[in-house]
Protein backbone atom coordinates (compact mmCIF):
# COMPACT_ATOMS: atom_id res chain seq x y z
CA UNK A 1 0.00 0.00 0.00
CA UNK A 2 1.34 3.14 -0.56
CA UNK A 3 1.73 5.77 1.90
CA UNK A 4 0.66 9.61 0.61
CA UNK A 5 1.63 12.63 3.28
CA UNK A 6 -1.25 14.96 3.99
CA UNK A 7 -0.21 17.52 1.44
CA UNK A 8 0.25 15.59 -0.99
CA UNK A 9 -3.54 14.02 -0.65
CA UNK A 10 -4.84 17.51 -0.12
CA UNK A 11 -3.74 18.00 -3.75
CA UNK A 12 -4.49 14.68 -5.21
CA UNK A 13 -8.02 15.58 -3.60
CA UNK A 14 -8.54 19.11 -5.02
CA UNK A 15 -7.12 17.76 -8.35
CA UNK A 16 -10.02 14.96 -8.43
CA UNK A 17 -12.97 16.50 -7.02
CA UNK A 18 -15.82 19.13 -7.88
CA UNK A 19 -16.94 21.62 -4.85
CA UNK A 20 -20.73 22.57 -5.42
CA UNK A 21 -22.82 24.79 -3.32
CA UNK A 22 -26.50 24.34 -2.77
CA UNK A 23 -29.33 26.43 -1.11
CA UNK A 24 -31.68 25.14 0.90
CA UNK A 25 -34.53 26.67 3.04
CA UNK A 26 -34.11 26.51 7.12
CA UNK A 27 -36.27 24.37 7.31
CA UNK A 28 -35.35 21.55 4.92
CA UNK A 29 -31.74 21.94 5.86
CA UNK A 30 -32.96 21.61 9.51
CA UNK A 31 -34.55 18.40 9.10
CA UNK A 32 -32.67 17.03 6.85
CA UNK A 33 -29.60 17.45 9.11
CA UNK A 34 -31.90 16.04 12.08
CA UNK A 35 -32.12 12.59 9.98
CA UNK A 36 -28.40 12.44 9.06
CA UNK A 37 -27.44 12.61 12.08
CA UNK A 38 -29.81 9.73 13.64
CA UNK A 39 -27.22 7.80 10.89
CA UNK A 40 -24.31 9.70 11.92
CA UNK A 41 -23.96 10.53 8.24
CA UNK A 42 -22.79 14.10 6.55
CA UNK A 43 -24.29 15.64 3.82
CA UNK A 44 -21.46 14.99 1.55
CA UNK A 45 -21.36 11.21 2.01
CA UNK A 46 -25.28 10.84 1.31
CA UNK A 47 -24.53 13.95 -1.65
CA UNK A 48 -21.32 12.14 -3.14
CA UNK A 49 -23.73 8.50 -2.74
CA UNK A 50 -26.77 9.66 -4.50
CA UNK A 51 -24.85 11.65 -7.66
CA UNK A 52 -22.61 8.48 -8.20
CA UNK A 53 -25.69 6.26 -8.29
CA UNK A 54 -27.92 9.06 -10.48
CA UNK A 55 -24.90 9.01 -12.64
CA UNK A 56 -24.92 5.03 -13.14
CA UNK A 57 -28.88 5.06 -13.81
CA UNK A 58 -30.20 3.48 -10.30
CA UNK A 59 -33.80 3.40 -10.59
CA UNK A 60 -34.24 5.03 -6.90
CA UNK A 61 -32.08 8.18 -7.70
CA UNK A 62 -33.57 7.88 -11.54
CA UNK A 63 -36.79 8.51 -9.90
CA UNK A 64 -36.24 10.54 -7.56
CA UNK A 65 -34.79 12.78 -10.30
CA UNK A 66 -37.91 12.28 -12.05
CA UNK A 67 -40.26 13.19 -9.19
CA UNK A 68 -37.95 16.57 -9.10
CA UNK A 69 -38.15 17.31 -12.50
CA UNK A 70 -42.34 16.62 -12.50
CA UNK A 71 -42.21 18.80 -9.35
CA UNK A 72 -40.29 21.86 -11.43
CA UNK A 73 -42.75 21.13 -14.42
CA UNK A 74 -45.74 21.65 -12.21
CA UNK A 75 -44.79 24.86 -10.24
CA UNK A 76 -43.92 26.26 -14.10
CA UNK A 77 -47.38 25.06 -14.76
CA UNK A 78 -49.07 26.74 -12.10
CA UNK A 79 -47.56 29.69 -12.40
CA UNK A 80 -49.31 30.33 -16.06
CA UNK A 81 -52.48 32.68 -15.86
CA UNK A 82 -55.77 30.86 -16.91
CA UNK A 83 -55.04 32.49 -20.45
CA UNK A 84 -51.83 30.98 -20.80
CA UNK A 85 -53.07 27.57 -19.25
CA UNK A 86 -55.32 27.59 -22.15
CA UNK A 87 -53.10 28.11 -24.49
CA UNK A 88 -50.69 25.50 -23.53
CA UNK A 89 -53.40 22.96 -22.73
CA UNK A 90 -54.68 23.73 -26.77
CA UNK A 91 -51.06 23.85 -27.98
CA UNK A 92 -50.65 19.93 -26.50
CA UNK A 93 -53.80 18.69 -27.49
CA UNK A 94 -53.07 19.71 -31.26
CA UNK A 95 -50.02 17.95 -31.03
CA UNK A 96 -51.76 14.73 -29.94
CA UNK A 97 -54.16 14.85 -32.74
CA UNK A 98 -53.14 12.08 -35.62
CA UNK A 99 -52.10 14.05 -38.53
Amino acid sequence: MLLVNKKTQNIVDFQNRKSVHVNLTRATHSEYRKMLLDYSLSMQEVFELFARLAGEGDNRAVSILQEAYNNKRSRAIASFNDVEKRNLYDAISEMDEPV
